[in-house]
């Protein structure tokens, strides 16, 4: 069965700072492109960052661009989301998602692709 563990979500105030986990069982993250995907309440979920699996390419959403970085280490078999300055509007359910066999600009924009999804972990942003 496959499945993600996420961790490093919680409480953080505006313009601290959160490092988001992901971790794959059941297969190897080095095949597949991965993202983060966020759903505030009442809201769609969206595309955060995304990150190739073939050149290392990567897609901000332009609401996280100069804030966000993705990364992934394969020999750890993780990706992580670190968040800086973050913002009352970043609060939601943070979800990793793997896939392929597309763009990352297609699978963080129109979540072309994705094969797996994580459970999600809760970010809230609040004084």
């Amino acid at each position: 069965q496959f499945q993600f563990v996420e961790s490093g979500g919680g409480l953080v105030q505006p313009g601290g700072s959160l490092r988001l986990s992901c971790a794959p069982s059941g297969f190897t993250l080095d095949l597949y492109a991965v993202g983060w995907f966020r759903q505030a309440p009442g809201k769609e979920r969206e595309g955060v960052s995304c990150i190739s699996d073939e050149d290392g390419s990567t897609y901000y959403a332009d609401s996280v661009k100069g804030r966000f970085t993705i990364s992934r280490d394969n020999a750890e078999n993780t990706v992580y989301l670190q968040m800086n300055s973050l913002k009352p509007e970043d609060t939601g359910v943070y979800y990793c998602a793997a896939g392929g066999m597309t763009t990352v600009q297609a699978m963080c924009a129109m979540k072309i692709g994705i094969a797996y999804w994580g459970q999600g972990t809760q970010v809230t942003v609040s004084s």
